[in-house]
């Protein structure tokens, strides 16, 4: 029987977060990517307080670059395409073992050279026993409560440019396979203009088991529709639903982009929340923080890594303790 990870609030030994490392790929934004980056990684860290920040830089000459901002954590050359270490890194279990899946470009839109194979290069440097599944499936597009309850879209784990046309029932079969999670709770779409077609991590997170945080809907909020949908088939699904502030329309080169707190990183010190100049930031890092006592909330902007299309949780992979 395969035992669920732990939730993402359980003790961290360390955490895998991706260093921007493609100037071509970040262009005028990589600087203020790469500060953004360094100020999350400084905050998980605390100061020593939290937990072991490995830093995956693509190669030398962004090593250099990642030891220079970054003192304090320990820099590790792994080649990748881009930092989302949540979608192509490996999910390691409570048991240390890494489950490492196929990986597609978030169904073809993105080939970049080194992403379907940096989650076996994190895995073997650490040492770790991995385990490979030959099916489709990125880290953000589950959030678990640690008890074998998954969330997940009915827009990224069922789309036909992951897996093909297979069935739902088929999809819960290998989610209990190989993650051990018996029970899995469907929303429905994702953010608009999400890229990952409907990444959960953006929308829904549990914050303890059976409860689950969804956004409520700001005014003038392109996503207040999948917001309600979301809530409706969460308390469908038997959770408990606790209400986050939306920072609402975001709007980058004039277009709407899937701006969301939902993006925050537990650590073991602190919780880190995604900020965007909206008039809900300091409302949300209050809200949020309210559910981790004991944790620090910190919110930090994150407007130049939302330009490549996530946040924290998106560059992020923890190694359970």
């Amino acid at each position: 029987m395969t035992l669920p990870p732990p939730p993402e609030w359980a003790p961290h030994a360390a955490v895998w977060i991706g260093f921007p490392s493609h100037p071509e790929l970040w262009a005028d934004d990589l600087d203020e990517a790469r500060d953004e980056v360094v100020a999350f990684a400084r905050a998980v860290h605390a100061e020593g307080r939290g937990e072991r920040v490995l830093l995956v830089a693509a190669d030398a000459e962004a090593a250099k670059a990642a030891h220079r901002m970054a003192p304090f954590a320990k820099v590790i050359v792994e080649p990748f395409g881009d930092i989302w270490l949540r979608d192509t890194g490996p999910i390691v279990g409570g048991d240390s073992v890494a489950r490492l899946f196929r990986f597609n470009g978030w169904g073809g839109k993105y080939d970049l050279p080194g992403d379907g194979s940096v989650g076996a290069g994190l895995a073997r440097g650490r040492g770790l026993k991995a385990t490979t599944h030959d099916w489709v499936l990125e880290g953000g597009a589950l959030d678990g409560d640690g008890t074998g309850t998954v969330v997940t879209t009915q827009q990224c784990l069922l789309h036909p440019n992951r897996n093909g046309l297979v069935p739902q029932a088929e999809i819960e079969a290998r989610l209990a396979a190989d993650l051990g999670y018996t029970k899995v709770v469907w929303l429905g779409e994702g953010l608009l203009n999400d890229h990952t077609d409907g990444h959960v991590d953006n929308l829904a997170r549990f914050v303890a088991p059976g409860v689950v945080a969804i956004p409520e809907a700001a005014e003038n909020d392109p996503n207040w529709q999948v917001y309600q949908h979301a809530k409706r088939d969460a308390l469908a699904g038997g959770l408990e639903v606790v209400a986050i502030p939306s920072p609402g329309r975001v709007l980058r080169d004039e277009q709407i982009v899937p701006a969301s707190y939902m993006n925050f990183y537990i650590g073991n010190a602190g919780v880190v929340v995604p900020l965007y100049g909206a008039q809900n930031d300091a409302a949300a890092v209050a809200a949020i923080g309210a559910l981790f006592p004991g944790r620090d909330a910190v919110g930090l902007r994150a407007d130049a890594i939302l330009t490549g299309g996530g946040s924290f949780h998106c560059i992020s992979q923890q190694l359970p303790a």
